[in-house]
């Protein structure tokens, strides 16, 4: 990795600003998920036992630029105080006089959260002022936020500007790692499942895919545009009427280059979300009233072939609405694939990083992405700012 990591700079009696992306699910006031908060813990424990003086900030939800206390990241500081087995101090604001006050009273190997970044129009906007202010509270930034790498935001982006170094967190680094291999040098057969619901939000990721990948495994709504662009009836299936030319273009692209994108054979129908009507069909076979809401065990079969034989897999996009059980089993039938091969897996973080840790098989993927955007954007051959600020070696 070019960039200058968490494990090259001295720490010892440091004052040390790390972003890290603490936006959890939260249910009645209540963390309802901490695995972001445990991804984290890795750079976190560097800093503490090196003698660091560590100042954590993250956003929480979209609080539009002011204190909401329903987005405050207060709750987290007590989680993180249990998983550390000490106190997490917390701060009522990320900037100002209370947050430089905290920070000059800290001891080395002291832990301070400071409030929702996202309380400040500034972060978003990427304000050099709240930057500086940022930057100011600090020696050094590491930024272990893969998630946020691709918003060019005032504490993924603009802060490295005003500080001394800005490196890449642990998680960073393993993130950056594994998502590279999926770009240069990976081991061939290599085959791409792509799904979700829009082909307009995945069209230079399924191009970036044709000049590396061998097999493109196209699921979830996205897949009848792409029917559509094979004149197959597609009933009342989700289609982007005005991305079925670009569609037939991918199609062209990929016969020309020698890469297949394979579409589903069958699926799960029926005349509305409620399941009303379900049944499996053939996807010729979709009548006027029906939707296509999974793929079928016929594609999952197919597909599932193919993923055997590959040396390097990579996931993004669920291959149906998988968050109703009715119209699950195309995605969990994937996961079990992935789960199953020996080949490098990587899963694109979001919808799809979602499905494999409902399906208890994320043990067995070589990465799960903790960053569904951001993963999106990498492997679609995007430059990312939060990384590009980071600091050469």
């Amino acid at each position: 990795m070019s960039k200058l990591s968490l494990s090259d700079i001295p720490l010892a009696g440091r004052r040390v600003f790390m972003r890290v992306d603490f936006n959890v699910p939260m249910s009645d006031g209540r963390i309802a998920d901490d695995s972001r908060i445990r991804a984290a813990m890795a750079s976190i424990r560097r800093v503490v036992e090196a003698g660091g003086r560590l100042i954590l900030a993250s956003h929480m939800g979209r609080p539009k630029g002011k204190p909401d206390p329903a987005f405050s990241v207060e709750p987290v500081a007590r989680r993180l105080g249990e998983l550390m087995g000490r106190e997490v101090r917390f701060v009522r604001d990320c900037v100002g006089p209370e947050a430089a006050g905290a920070v000059a009273g800290m001891a080395d190997g002291g832990v301070v959260l400071l409030e929702n970044l996202r309380f400040h129009a500034g972060e978003e906007a990427n304000a050099p002022d709240f930057a500086r202010a940022l930057a100011g509270l600090c020696d050094v930034y590491v930024n272990d936020a893969f998630g946020t790498a691709h918003r060019a935001h005032a504490s993924t982006a603009g802060i490295a500007a005003h500080v001394e170094c800005a490196a890449a967190g642990f998680l960073m680094q393993t993130e950056l790692r594994a998502l590279t291999r999926a770009l240069a040098g990976a081991d061939t057969p290599y085959v791409a499942i792509v799904g979700g619901a829009k082909i307009s939000g995945k069209i230079e990721l399924i191009e970036n895919f044709l000049n590396i990948a061998d097999d493109i495994l196209i699921g979830g709504a996205m897949a009848y545009t792409f029917l559509r662009a094979r004149d197959v009836r597609t009933g009342r299936s989700m289609v982007e009427e005005v991305r079925v030319p670009m569609a037939r273009e991918l199609l062209e692209t990929a016969a020309s280059r020698g890469r297949r994108i394979r579409l589903p054979e069958d699926h799960v129908v029926a005349r509305g979300f409620d399941g009303d009507g379900l049944r499996t069909s053939p996807v010729d076979e979709t009548a006027a009233d029906e939707m296509g809401l999974d793929i079928g065990p016929r594609t999952v079969e197919v597909y599932a072939g193919a993923i055997a034989e590959a040396a390097t897999l990579v996931w993004n996009g669920p291959m149906g609405v998988f968050e109703n059980p009715r119209f699950a089993e195309g995605t969990l039938g994937i996961a079990r694939a992935v789960a199953s091969s020996p080949a490098f897996s990587i899963v694109g973080g979001g919808d799809s990083a979602a499905a494999v840790h409902r399906s208890g098989l994320s043990d067995r993927i070589d990465h799960v992405s903790t960053g569904g955007g951001a993963a999106l954007e990498f492997l679609a051959g995007k430059r990312l700012p939060g990384v590009d600020a980071l600091t050469e070696k």
